[in-house]
């Protein structure tokens, strides 16, 4: 009688853990969205009015479910606000349009600092000696479940979305890029051929290596010439704020972020 007792907790358990996430996911998608979250993104966000009706609904749901499963966490004396997340959250869900997939599910922190924060590592030198360095960084994101953002960078963001750059864009990019557990410019593809999109990306990761190299001026911000994971956050921010400038300086690039992220940003512009 102990044991079929004890077989049955387990057996009822693990129903639970299944059944609960759903459960709870319903619930939280029943519930009417809150205005003043709405008036919100209106204010801040206008770009996000011109959504189509059903991505708007996709977005308001994956909004919803952002908040419900993400900590957010003020660091060096900020406060966060309700304003400050729903902000975070508008941008970093943005990014799942029309793609299937759960909402960051390795993702369980945002630490917001309210400006530019230092962070110490290592770094190489010529010689083959490493030196201590401390950067200063307008955010980070991080493979154990952790993004850190610049609050006063986020307000900087909101008020100039033409000029390419948006950080919550780039780290939750970061995010996208890392599903698969490595962050090498390549996320898990959908709709992508993913030949193509390798051959796409590694030659003009290579041309722009090549560009910054030399001096030349280019499109693209250099940074994205680091690496390629930083190759694929620049370009999400430049397609996301910047798509006909991209189209027309870098077509095929263009195009492969268009299958990716299957929407279309030119038609949010003001």
């Amino acid at each position: 009688m102990g044991l079929l007792i004890l077989l049955l907790i387990v057996i009822g358990s693990g129903a639970a853990l299944f059944v609960y996430p759903r459960w709870r996911r319903r619930h939280l998608l029943a519930q009417p969205f809150p205005a003043d979250w709405l008036a919100l993104m209106d204010a801040r966000l206008p770009r996000l009015r011109r959504l189509q009706p059903q991505e708007r609904r996709q977005l308001l749901d994956r909004m919803r479910l952002f908040l419900a499963g993400k900590q957010f966490h003020g660091c060096a004396g900020l406060q966060v606000t309700e304003a400050m997340r729903v902000i975070v959250a508008a941008q970093a869900c943005l990014l799942l349009l029309n793609r299937e997939g759960e909402v960051y599910p390795r993702l369980r922190h945002v630490l917001l600092y309210p400006a530019m924060f230092t962070r110490a590592g290592e770094e190489w030198n010529e010689d083959g000696t490493v030196s201590e360095v401390h950067k200063e960084l307008l955010g980070e994101s991080w493979q154990d479940g952790k993004v850190i953002l610049s609050w006063e960078d986020i307000e900087y963001d909101l008020e100039n979305p033409d000029d390419g750059e948006n950080v919550v864009l780039h780290e939750f990019a970061h995010q996208l890029d890392g599903a698969d557990g490595s962050e090498n410019g390549s996320p898990p593809l959908q709709h992508n051929d993913p030949q193509r999109w390798h051959a796409v990306m590694s030659q003009e990761f290579a041309a722009l290596e090549r560009a910054v190299a030399d001096g030349e001026e280019t499109f693209l911000d250099a940074y994205a010439a680091s690496a390629p994971a930083e190759f694929f956050a620049v370009l999400t921010e430049t397609f996301f704020e910047l798509p006909e400038d991209l189209k027309h300086a870098h077509p095929a690039l263009y195009r492969e972020l268009r299958q990716y992220y299957q929407v279309n940003p030119a038609r949010w512009q003001g």
